[in-house]
């Protein structure tokens, strides 16, 4: 899953020490734009709260995992972001690659420059 949205909150990063050593997390909360912006608060964990190093105002894309885990009869749903990328400030978005920035062809440009449909109103199917 992924959503776009401004940095408008750091919280203080949290550590402690569990069965596998100390881990250390950090939560953001950001703002998606349009007519009825949503707040989402996520987390990084470990090493990404450094690699991608976030300030208030950034125009992120974060993409994320959702999971739910029940303690005591109640259950707690956590959004750990697992790849972020920064928005260019003035240039348009765009999709890139989770894992090294390249850019992703949805196809769409190849079918609205296909000169065997350009200039008709036929349908392409």
């Amino acid at each position: 899953m992924d959503i776009t949205g401004k940095v408008i909150q750091i919280l203080p990063k949290q550590t402690g020490q569990g069965k596998n050593g100390t881990w250390e997390k950090q939560d953001y909360v950001i703002e998606t734009e349009g007519r009825y912006p949503k707040k989402l608060c996520f987390n990084l964990w470990g090493d990404k709260i450094n690699s991608f190093n976030l300030k208030d105002g950034d125009q992120i894309q974060v993409k994320f995992d959702l999971e739910s885990r029940e303690y005591n009869g109640r259950w707690y749903t956590e959004v750990r972001a697992w790849d972020i990328v920064k928005q260019g400030a003035g240039s348009p978005a765009q999709e890139q690659g989770p894992m090294n920035g390249e850019a992703i062809s949805t196809g769409a440009d190849e079918f609205f420059n296909n000169e065997e449909g350009s200039g008709s109103d036929d349908l392409p199917f």
